[in-house]
């Protein structure tokens, strides 16, 4: 359907593209219960740009629109997959200079037949994932494929309260968690850290690009507590900060795990069990040695200053 980005523009390197502020595409796709990965393409219709090819589902974004409701409002309109099933796990933004496409990846539960919406979709086919490059793909996408194909998993986020409540600015002296010193008040001072993680369901980046090649991931959070701030678990510490979507005494988006006894056994638990192929771990924890667990367990690990980096400045104590 038409819209005020429908038109072309030209970038920094020279290029004419679709879409006068950019465009963006969804890659969807499903991971069966044997690990089996397919993808959903579009046959681009013959009269169209690439013409015949199969690509990513997507298109011009309007200019009040961010790039991930941008995609699945193109895929909706385009094929008649259910975009209120998709579960959005990254993105990533291909910079011409002065026009981007932005590529979002997202999951969906179950494989369901998926029929062309429009004029512009020939063909709509789930693809296995080592048969994507047998199809004669539309140029920009199989350029990106190979970083794209690496990117098609979850991220879990697991914080190590204990640690990460003793690195925030003010925790000895001063500050929302220092001022009587966040050891006096352990439940407190890990119920706030519980209501400021839930802002990272909009996004986290700054991440390595080895290994996490997506520029911003909207990951599952866990934070794991223990001794005296377990009660926060079951919503018997503070209640959520005002906005923080309390629910039931807990933040929703944001997963409270007890640990019995110690918290870093119950990390390396939580990161080594199961070894999903469709997850990637990621802790956050400045302790060394439960960084080396954590590592020889096949989980990434970042230091508490870059989480403390993604949360809202007015979150930060003071």
């Amino acid at each position: 359907m038409g819209g005020d980005g429908d038109g072309f523009a030209r970038c920094a390197q020279g290029h004419t593209h679709w879409g006068r502020f950019g465009a963006s595409g969804l890659l969807a796709y499903h991971r069966d219960a044997g690990g089996e990965v397919s993808v959903l393409l579009q046959q681009r219709a013959w009269w169209g740009i690439g013409g015949g090819t199969w690509g990513m589902f997507g298109g011009a974004l309007h200019s009040h629109e961010d790039p991930v409701t941008g995609a699945l409002r193109e895929t909706a309109e385009e094929c008649t997959l259910d975009t209120g099933h998709v579960t959005v796990h990254g993105v990533r933004l291909e910079d011409h200079g002065g026009w981007g496409f932005v590529s979002v990846i997202g999951s969906v539960p179950e494989v369901v037949e998926v029929r062309p919406a429009s004029r512009e979709t020939s063909k709509a086919a789930w693809v296995p994932l080592d048969k994507v490059t047998d199809k004669k793909l539309f140029p920009p996408f199989a350029r990106s494929w190979p970083l794209l194909r690496k990117g098609l998993r979850r991220l879990v986020l697991v914080v190590d309260a204990a640690n990460v409540v003793g690195a925030r600015p003010g925790a000895r002296s001063g500050g929302r968690d220092g001022h009587l010193g966040w050891w006096r008040d352990r439940a407190g001072a890990n119920a706030r850290l519980r209501d400021d993680l839930a802002a990272l369901k909009e996004g986290v980046s700054g991440l390595p690009k080895e290994s996490f090649p997506f520029d911003t991931y909207f990951p599952e959070i866990v934070l794991v507590v223990e001794g005296e701030a377990r009660r926060i678990a079951d919503g018997a510490a503070d209640e959520p900060a005002a906005g923080a979507g309390a629910v039931n005494g807990a933040v929703r988006d944001v997963r409270v795990v007890a640990a019995p006894d110690s918290g870093d056994d119950k990390i390396v638990e939580l990161v080594s069990e199961g070894h999903d192929p469709g997850v990637v771990h990621l802790v956050v924890t400045a302790d060394r040695e439960l960084r080396a667990r954590c590592e020889a367990a096949g989980a990434h690990v970042v230091g508490p200053r870059w989480l403390l980096g993604c949360l809202p400045q007015t979150s930060q104590p003071g």
